[in-house]
Order: C-alpha cells, then structure tokens, then sequence
C-alpha cells in the first residue's frame, strides 16, 4: 500500500471499531488488532490516538455533509431544498453516524482534534442551513432577518430531538423529530404550517 492507502485503511479500520465500541473506548490496540497489525504501524502514520479519531469522525460526518449538501444544491427552490435538508439529516439507516457525532460532541472538551474537526463540521452544517435560508428570503419564500441565528436555532433543536431518539431509543419518535422540527423551522422562516412536512 502507499502511505495514502495505509492511512485510508487506518481510519476505515477506526470507523469500523468506534461503531461498534464508540469513539471514546477505541484504541490503537482495537484498530491495530482489527487490522491484523501492530500499533507501531497506527502510530507512524499518525501522532496521536486523538488525530486517528478526528480522522475517523471526519471520514463519517463528510460523507452525510456531502451527500445533504449535493442533494439540496439539486432542488429547484429553497423550500425543496429545505425539505431534502430535514430528509437527510438524520435518516433512520445512519443512526450510527449519528452516534458518531454524539460520541464527538462528547469527547471534544478532551481531545483537541477531535473538537477542531467537531467545530468545523458544525459550522460546515450551519453554514449550508444558512445559505439556504438566505436564499429563501432573497427569492421571497422565506420571511427571516436573520438567517444565521434561524439556522443555529433549527439545527439545535434537530440535534437535540435526535439525541434523544438516538441515545434513548424510547424517549421521542423519529416521526415527532421530523414534525417538531420543521414546525419549528416554518415558525422561523414564515412557512405556512405543513409546508416542509
């Protein structure tokens, strides 16, 4: 493998041992022994257990930034992009990847790569909320003087009511996350009620 490849298959290696023990409890001995090597090999392509884990996060959480971002680009108006945002960004097949970013959220007090890559994300998902609503409010569909504190407040609250689906299971439905949430989000953007449901 070149150096690029052997990186690569550190961090699938890493992905695939935080889904099943989360990120907090991976190891260089856990991603070693899930690839048949030894930890030596983990620590001369990277400095730090902290930077295999921001690493691994980052692999996760772009895709699912990136395929929201691709599909919202595609939709013909700010509405529609806003509906394909609620549609995908919690969809109920990547639980685990949503458990990956609570599991971020948690462990970013104490790892510095970790909360950089946490950080920027989260600024990543903010920002494309963002421009969307902007968009909306140019095009006249949307009503919102603030667009940037509208898209803090909506994705808060969609992290929030999916923590709790996803981290309790019992607590809330996906159904009252999806409702509660674009409820919210037409409150805040001037929508007649159902128009985002």
């Amino acid at each position: 493998m070149t150096p690029a490849e052997r990186r690569e298959a550190i961090v699938a290696a890493t992905v695939d041992v935080a889904r099943r023990k989360g990120l907090a409890s991976t190891t260089v001995r856990d991603v070693a022994a899930e690839m048949g090597t030894s930890s030596g090999l983990i620590h001369h392509y990277f400095t730090s257990m902290d930077e295999v884990l921001a690493a691994a996060f980052e692999v996760v959480a772009s895709q699912d930034l990136g395929l929201s971002a691709r599909l919202m680009a595609e939709a013909p108006s700010p509405v529609e992009a806003l509906q394909v945002f609620f549609r995908t960004y919690t969809p109920s097949d990547k639980d685990w990847a949503f458990q990956l970013w609570l599991d971020a959220w948690a462990e970013a007090a104490r790892r510095p790569a970790v909360q950089i890559t946490s950080r920027r994300l989260n600024l990543e998902w903010q920002g494309l909320l963002e421009r969307t609503i902007a968009d909306g409010v140019r095009s006249g569909a949307f009503t919102c003087p603030d667009p940037g504190s509208a898209a803090w407040r909506i994705l808060s609250l969609l992290d929030g009511l999916a923590l709790q689906v996803v981290a309790h299971r019992t607590t809330i439905s996906r159904q009252d996350v999806v409702a509660w949430s674009t409820a919210a989000a037409e409150r805040e953007l001037g929508l007649v009620a159902g128009t985002l449901g």
